[in-house]
């Protein structure tokens, strides 16, 4: 019987949701930081309200994982910038982060696995 493979011990699943900005890392966002961060935290808002959050990213997600729903996969610790990493590894399977600020943007994160 096939099961689905978890993450070893020092590795985590998640999906994000990434708004950049205008002169944030290897964006091409015209909106400005104080919008994007105005609209990652409606986004919070609505996931906590009941929204679902892998429709919320791909509608709103600058991460080509949005298309995915903002699914990113398995990763271990180095693999991500270190407020991502941080934020993710402190999260409860099924959490949901509050608003990560990195050079790339503004984040939500859920830990999936």
């Amino acid at each position: 019987m096939f099961q689905r493979r978890r993450p070893m011990a020092d590795q985590v699943a998640a999906s994000h949701i990434l708004l950049m900005y205008e002169g944030s890392m290897r964006s091409t966002a015209t909106r400005s930081k104080d919008d994007a961060l105005e609209l990652i935290n409606k986004l919070k808002a609505d996931i906590e309200g009941g929204a679902d959050f892998a429709a919320l990213a791909q509608e709103h997600s600058d991460c080509p994982s949005g298309q995915s729903g903002g699914e990113l996969g398995s990763f271990g610790r180095g693999q991500m910038v270190p407020e991502f990493e941080t934020a993710t590894f402190a999260l409860e399977v099924g959490g949901t982060s509050d608003v990560v600020e990195t050079a790339f943007g503004y984040h939500l994160i859920t830990r999936t696995a």
